[in-house]
């Protein structure tokens, strides 16, 4: 086989993550015996073992698109694979094309779908059942579910353990087995899970709406409690008295209530001069994050473009502050959402209005900031209070008309199940239609994220 069949092996298991590598052994165990899979601790050994069993080759790399694109690395599916969600989506629509069975499929949602609580929940319920050895605090629900199938509790025609398990507390998961188990007895079908959809639906227009629906539950995990670190960085008096940002204090402590009813952990660090701004950036950078699902921080400051002021009247590099949360420079969240919040204007432009249908009272200043370039990586979402060339506003009694919206917003539509980028752009359409003493506003967001972010609501 050829170096660069080689090198791409290499390169993808280098990207590969600890949970991304437990993903793709369960969704594997019914081409490789569960004992060699256990046996497997790297990524590089995973990718030798498919090479192995003919599961992948120079050539043929079908079955290792798949798992990419069940376990939603689509970063490494386009990157490095040349795919594509959507193409994926379409070929494994294809009877037969599909590797792993709707079976898998369904246990590996349930897992992911799980918190915390539901798998300590579960573990108790089989207590007497599994030897503790087995339920351990660590020990996942990928390895719960495969101790049931050893034990023969669970088999792709007999779910009703499982269903019994679940039925006292998580009982849309019981509903979701339960149609699993009708649509087999209807079809008797081994290939992809699909959603029952109306029968009048044409048939192009069924498709495209299951595959829509498969990918709408897609969402990056949020069962840790802390979820995260929601870390404010808050310039309120600069040495110039003149740049002092009245209303500040009332975005910092808005932004603490919501974050902290989120459960993040959420700190503030007031009036920082630009190089300590990168250096609490990069120390955040640099702690672990493995037992966390996520990563906030919010900037409020003066600017200039691609810059953020620190109140020496110093520059910061927006990129630099956001590149410390690569997936290299920051390994024990790659995979997981690093969200960046900026209130501060793009340029020295007043955005003209369309319609003035709202009046806001209030005194407004104006935070003149910069520009928002970032990493092409994923995972990464900047949320700036308006685009670029144009000013954005604060009210100095309270706080800037983009983050008390956003706050506003996160609150009523969080315990809805709005995921973030649904939240960002009703707060869009909600700035967007106020009148600024005459001239407009309106938010950008710059998204790298790849799956659903959903906020879990205590």
């Amino acid at each position: 086989m050829g170096t660069n069949f080689y090198k791409l092996l290499f390169d993808i298991s280098e990207a590969l993550v600890t949970d991304d590598l437990a993903a793709m052994k369960f969704l594997s165990v019914e081409h490789i015996p569960m004992r060699r899979l256990e046996a497997i601790q790297e990524p590089k050994a995973f990718l030798r073992e498919l090479q192995e069993k003919g599961m992948i080759k120079e050539g043929d790399l079908s079955f290792l698109k798949e798992l990419l694109y069940r376990i939603n690395r689509i970063d490494l599916l386009e990157t490095q694979l040349g795919s594509s969600r959507q193409e994926m989506g379409r070929e494994l629509q294809i009877p037969g094309r599909a590797k792993v069975s709707a079976y898998r499929q369904l246990l590996y949602g349930i897992a992911e779908d799980l918190t915390p609580e539901d798998v300590k929940c579960v573990k108790f319920l089989l207590r007497k059942r599994i030897p503790n050895s087995r339920l351990q605090d660590n020990a996942s629900m990928l390895k719960v579910l495969l101790e049931m199938e050893r034990k023969v509790f669970i088999k792709e025609d007999d779910l009703s353990m499982l269903k019994d398990i679940l039925k006292g507390f998580r009982a849309d998961i019981t509903k979701r087995i339960v149609t699993f188990e009708e649509q087999q007895k209807g079809n008797g079908s081994k290939d992809k899970l699909h959603y029952p959809v109306p029968a009048s639906v044409h048939p192009e227009r069924q498709t495209a709406e299951s595959e829509t629906r498969h990918l709408s539950v897609e969402s990056y995990k949020m069962k840790n409690n802390p979820h995260g670190y929601c870390v404010i960085l808050n310039n309120y008096i600069f040495q110039n008295a003149c740049e002092i940002r009245q209303g500040t204090i009332e975005d910092g402590e808005a932004v603490k209530r919501v974050f902290e009813w989120l459960q993040f952990e959420t700190v503030e660090h007031m009036d920082l001069e630009a190089k300590q701004i990168y250096e609490k950036v990069k120390t955040y950078s640099e702690k672990d994050h493995s037992n966390m699902d996520c990563f906030a921080c919010f900037i409020f400051s003066h600017g200039e473009k691609d810059k953020i002021k620190g109140v020496d009247d110093q520059f910061v590099n927006i990129k630099d502050l956001v590149s410390c949360f690569s997936g290299s420079n920051c390994p024990s969240l790659a995979g997981k959402p690093k969200l960046f919040f900026i209130q501060a204007c793009q340029g020295s432009v007043d955005h003209p209005p369309v319609t003035v249908k709202e009046d806001f009272h209030g005194r407004l200043e104006m935070d003149a900031t910069p520009l928002i370039s970032i990493p092409d990586e994923a995972d990464i979402l900047v949320g700036t209070a308006t685009v670029e060339h144009y000013k954005c506003y604060r009210c100095t009694n309270t706080g800037s008309v983009y983050i008390q919206c956003l706050c506003e917003k996160m609150k009523l539509l969080c315990p809805h199940g709005k995921d973030l980028l649904t939240i960002l752009t009703e707060v869009s359409k909600e700035v967007g239609r106020k009148d600024l003493n005459g001239w407009k506003q309106m938010p950008k967001i710059t998204s790298t994220l790849r799956k659903q972010l959903i906020f879990q609501i205590p």
